[in-house]
């Protein structure tokens, strides 16, 4: 079966340069340089926990020619293709196809369908040899941000079919609520707290892979808009609009990366200095006890990244 170990992930930039100096120079991970005949060149990964980050050219052929910048794929670790390839056709999924393209370090490649996976593009490698990551900056990746129609439906791919743990399951949710106040010179004032409205919300479920999540995210009502404030501090609507606008406009898939800090204060305060911009300066409450921060997609050439620090 597949191991329960990612190799890494694959990040498509418009501006590889400034990506890599951000994750290498900044946050101090250490940076591999990787053969890849595929792709014609070099590809920097960069080892951060147990697993890494590759990044990619825009319309690099490793990553389909995709010309957004974003999450392409994550490849998850196998030594023995044919025993998972087996183990997979028998859980329910179609036979793993093997690439005809070369991977990271010229390894085969295997894909599973993203059609089985809820849309995320999942390919089986061998494990790479990274130099290694002591922390630091960064401990590892927190979690993967992944776009769905549907969490239930994620969570019986990747926990009941594919083995992996459920970690968490939450729902978010924004809501408003009306006070009425009623004044008499005579009886004083009374106050009346009307039903708390929803404005906006998720669905949540976390599956553990190796040593971080997959955060699945789905609107929690599919009749309220998708509203998107753009560069400012999020909220729960807001999120909710941004994976609705996500699932709308590209369909379901990898969305966004979250990478685990000792002190997101602290870490965010480095990137302002260093000239990165951001959204958020400090910490904000986010899921699981967290506190988070986004830099903003600019400053990594379109790939949207934020930080996690937990209480």
């Amino acid at each position: 079966m597949i191991s329960n170990e990612m190799a890494y992930v694959a990040l498509v930039s418009s501006d590889v340069q400034s990506t890599c100096n951000v994750l290498g120079n900044i946050l101090g991970l250490p940076k591999n340089d990787l053969p890849c005949t595929t792709s014609g060149k070099s590809i920097p990964v960069f080892t951060v926990g147990k697993s890494a980050l590759a990044v990619f050219e825009v319309g690099d052929p490793l990553v389909e020619g995709q010309e957004k910048p974003g999450v392409h794929h994550i490849a998850l670790v196998s030594n023995e293709f044919e025993e998972t390839s087996n183990q997979l056709t028998k859980n329910g999924f179609s036979k793993p196809v093997k690439s005809s393209s070369l991977g990271l370090n010229d390894l085969p490649l295997y894909k599973i369908p993203k059609t089985e996976t809820t849309g995320v593009q999942t390919w089986i490698t061998s494990k790479l040899n990274l130099k290694p990551h002591m922390g630091g900056e960064i401990e590892r990746i927190d979690h993967l941000g992944i776009a769905v129609s549907d969490v239930f439906a994620s969570e019986k791919i990747f926990a009941n079919k594919m083995g992996f743990e459920v970690e968490s399951r939450q729902t978010d949710m924004e809501v408003t609520m009306a006070v009425e106040s009623f004044t008499s010179d005579k009886y004083g004032v009374v106050y009346h707290n009307r039903d708390p409205q929803p404005v906006g919300g998720l669905r949540v479920c976390f599956i553990t892979v190796g040593d971080c999540e997959f955060e699945f995210l789905a609107n929690f009502n599919p009749n309220q808009s998708a509203e998107i404030d753009y560069g400012r501090p999020g909220n729960t609507k807001q999120d909710q609009g941004a994976i609705t606008k996500f699932v709308n406009s590209r369909g379901q898939g990898l969305h966004h990366i979250a990478l685990k800090s000792p002190n997101i204060n602290a870490t965010l305060e480095k990137l302002h200095k260093a000239g990165i911009p951001l959204i958020d300066y400090v910490g904000r409450p986010g899921s699981r006890r967290a506190q988070i921060g986004f830099i903003h997609p600019k400053g990594l050439g379109g790939v949207l990244l934020h930080v996690v620090e937990r209480t």
